[in-house]
């Protein structure tokens, strides 16, 4: 019986001659991002669920051939936007594993498929947060000093109030269920906006600044940093 799954996000669409290949599918240690992030809940979850677009699937399938890549995982066809990603996620397995979401304890983690190197205890405490009941998220107190406004009208906040949120974001899955039944509004950025708006609060975990999401090439040499020093 399925308890805990994590939907990894990885949505975004490319080809492999052009440049602005999605940072998922980019070469970390002469491994694609992807299959890190996979790797880092390999032994965390009953089933792993990536959502990709359909223009990268057959890509996708190659490298997972080229790099005998064999961690089991579920390919779910991603929308236009992430939220339609995530939706079409919780569907399949709503479809595929109905009892699922039946299971009071059954959880369900939201993950960047750009975020290869999340440690393994953060994601212990995640799911444990939310066998609790409780929605929550990975963030980091901002390090900055913090101004909210425009070029010409802004204020300063106190940055020990300001948190950097991160993946993954993890649930129960029947509060996920019901959140992903309301429309898509401009507002819904990451998961916790959408479980957020029908009433639920969501709880902080303190993260680590190594949880990065690979966006500028020095990320890449940062994150290669790190996975030398393990």
């Amino acid at each position: 019986m399925l308890s805990r799954v994590v939907i990894i996000a990885a949505g975004g669409t490319g080809s492999r001659l052009n440049a602005n290949l999605p940072k998922q599918y980019m070469l970390l240690n002469s491994k694609p991002v992807l299959m890190h992030t996979i790797q880092a809940f390999e032994n965390h979850v009953d089933k792993i669920v990536v959502a990709i677009h359909a223009d990268m699937v057959d890509y996708w399938n190659e490298l997972c051939q080229e790099n005998q890549f064999n961690i089991p995982h579920e390919l779910v066809l991603g929308g236009k936007t992430r939220f339609q990603s995530i939706r079409n996620a919780i569907n399949y397995l709503e479809t595929r594993f109905p009892d699922f979401f039946f299971n009071e304890d059954s959880t369900i983690a939201i993950h960047d498929a750009a975020r290869p190197l999340v440690d393994s205890d953060l994601i212990e405490k995640s799911f444990a947060l939310a066998f609790e009941g409780k929605s929550n998220v990975l963030a980091n107190k901002s390090t900055n000093s913090i101004r909210i406004g425009s070029i010409n009208e802004n204020d300063a906040v106190d940055r020990d109030t300001v948190w950097q949120i991160q993946t993954p974001q993890t649930f129960p899955a029947q509060v996920l269920l019901e959140a992903y039944q309301q429309l898509e509004l401009p507002t819904f950025t990451d998961d916790a906006s959408v479980v957020e708006k029908i009433g639920y609060s969501i709880h902080l975990i303190e993260s680590s600044h190594k949880n990065l999401k690979l966006t500028f090439p020095e990320d890449f040499e940062i994150a290669k940093l790190y996975l030398n020093t393990k």
